[in-house]
């Protein structure tokens, strides 16, 4: 289903303003490098709510997640659940630690764009 076509849960879409205005330092980096279609051409949303979910970065013309996770990510349960329903519905997820983007920038990018360039894996499962 097109996230886009769901009514809009004005709780979700405050709550995500909430979090763009106060982003994380490793947010902030990596939005910097995915804003106005720098990224391979395609548009990136940041914050944007996909059903139950306010995911971090979202290419929904290529249905490609970007997750950036603290420490209190670590061996997340409720992490796995939630990339497993976001796959169930199209999504690709891609996960990266906080401190990989403010570190290691490049490589971080180097990895979303390969993810990008890659097919998706179910073609009529892709996210329009």
């Amino acid at each position: 289903m097109d996230p886009e076509s769901k009514p809009k849960n004005w709780k979700s879409v405050n709550f995500a303003r909430q979090l763009r205005a106060n982003s994380t330092d490793a947010e902030r980096k990596l939005w910097s490098h995915l804003r106005g279609r720098q990224m391979s051409g395609k548009k990136f949303r940041r914050q944007h709510p996909i059903g139950d979910f306010i995911v971090d970065f979202v290419c929904i013309e290529i249905g490609l997640v970007i997750e950036l996770d603290g420490g209190q990510h670590l061996d997340s349960d409720s992490d796995k659940q939630r990339d497993s329903r976001l796959s169930e519905q199209g999504f690709r997820v891609l996960r990266f630690w906080n401190h990989e983007v403010l570190t290691d920038t490049q490589t971080v990018l180097s990895r979303i764009h390969l993810e990008i360039k890659r097919p998706h894996p179910d073609p009529f499962q892709q996210v329009q």
